[in-house]
C-alpha cells in the first residue's frame, strides 16, 4: 500500500466520483504521472490516429520545443504542449484520449474566431474564444431525462435540485465532466469549485448506454454543436454548477444543511438563467 494521499496516484483517483469518464486512463497510469513518452503511448492505445482538426498526428510535447501560440501549434503542427510531471496537462492528455472529436472543434474554432479577429484587426480575443476557454479548462456536460431538474439547476435552485429531488436527479442526470482544469482541482476539492455547464435534455435511451458507449455520444454530439456554432457563443452561454453538491461527490453533502451555505450555492439573483438545449438530434445519435 502507497504512503501517499490517493490525490497524488492517477490509479487511485479512477474509483473517484466524477472522474470516470477518464477511469482506465487513470488506472492505466499506474501509481504515478507518466513521463511524455509513457503519456503518448498511453493515449495512443486508447485513441490510435490521434488528430487535430487540420488532419495532423497529435503528440503531447515538451513546452521548449513549440515555438508557436498553443492553439496554432495544435492545429498546424498537432503538437499539444505538455508539461512535465503537471497534472493539469496530464488531465489536458487524457481528456484528449477521451474527447477526440470535441477538442479537436474546439481547437478549430479557436483558429476560425483568430482568423476573423485578424481580419477585424481585433485586438481581444472576443467572447467566443472566452466561452470556448472556460468550456476546455472547466467544462461539464449535463445529461438529463427530467427537464424540470435541469431547469432547477440552471435556475441554481440547488436545494431543490440537489435535495430535495435527489433521488430524482440520481435516476434522471448524468453530469460528464470535460474540462482538464476542474479534473485537477477535484483531487484536492475546495467549497465554490464551480463546473461550467451546458445542460441538454436527452431521451432515457441516452442515459441507459454503457459508459464507453455514452462518452462517445457525447463526444460526437459536443464536438457537432461546437464546430457549429451552435453553442459556447459566450460565457453566458455557459451556467456555474457547484461540483461539490452532486450527489456523492463528497460525504459531506448527504446532509439538507450542505447547502444552505450560500457562499457555494449561490443563487440566481439577476442573472439570467442559461438555456436547456434540446437537440432533436439526441434521440437519433442515440439509437
Amino acid at each position: 500500500m502507497s504512503d501517499r494521499p490517493d490525490y497524488l496516484i492517477p490509479s487511485a483517483l479512477a474509483k473517484w466520483p466524477l472522474f470516470a469518464p477518464l477511469s482506465p486512463l487513470l488506472e492505466a497510469s499506474g501509481d504515478r504521472l507518466p513521463g511524455l513518452l509513457a503519456l503518448n503511448r498511453l493515449v495512443a492505445h486508447c485513441a490510435p490516429c490521434l488528430e487535430a482538426a487540420s488532419g495532423e498526428a497529435l503528440r503531447f510535447v515538451a513546452p521548449p520545443s513549440v515555438s508557436a501560440d498553443y492553439e496554432h501549434a495544435v492545429f498546424d503542427r498537432g503538437q499539444v504542449a505538455t508539461r512535465a510531471d503537471n497534472w493539469h496537462d496530464y488531465f489536458n492528455a487524457l481528456v484528449w484520449a477521451t474527447f477526440p472529436r470535441t477538442k479537436a472543434a474546439l481547437n478549430a474554432r479557436h483558429m476560425q474566431e483568430a482568423a476573423l479577429g485578424g481580419a477585424t484587426r481585433s485586438r481581444s480575443r472576443g467572447p467566443v474564444r472566452d466561452a470556448l476557454t472556460q468550456f476546455d479548462e472547466c467544462g461539464m456536460l449535463v445529461l438529463g431525462s427530467d427537464v424540470g431538474l435541469l431547469e432547477a439547476l440552471a435556475h441554481h435552485d440547488w436545494l431543490g435540485a440537489f435535495w430535495e429531488a435527489r433521488a430524482r436527479l440520481k435516476a434522471s442526470t448524468h453530469f460528464i465532466l470535460f474540462g482538464h482544469a476542474s479534473y485537477d482541482q477535484m483531487r484536492t476539492p475546495f467549497n465554490g469549485l464551480c463546473a461550467k455547464a451546458i445542460y441538454v435534455a436527452v431521451p432515457e435511451a441516452v442515459l441507459a448506454m454503457p459508459l464507453d458507449r455514452q462518452l462517445a455520444w457525447a463526444d460526437a454530439w459536443l464536438a457537432e454543436w461546437v464546430g457549429a456554432g451552435e453553442v459556447l457563443r459566450a460565457p453566458r452561454d455557459l451556467s456555474a454548477l457547484p461540483m461539490l453538491g452532486i450527489p456523492g461527490v463528497v460525504r459531506e453533502n448527504a446532509v439538507r444543511d450542505f447547502y444552505l451555505d450560500t457562499d457555494q450555492f449561490r443563487p440566481l439573483g439577476a442573472r439570467t438563467a442559461a438555456a436547456i438545449i434540446s437537440s432533436p438530434e439526441a434521440a437519433a445519435l442515440a439509437l
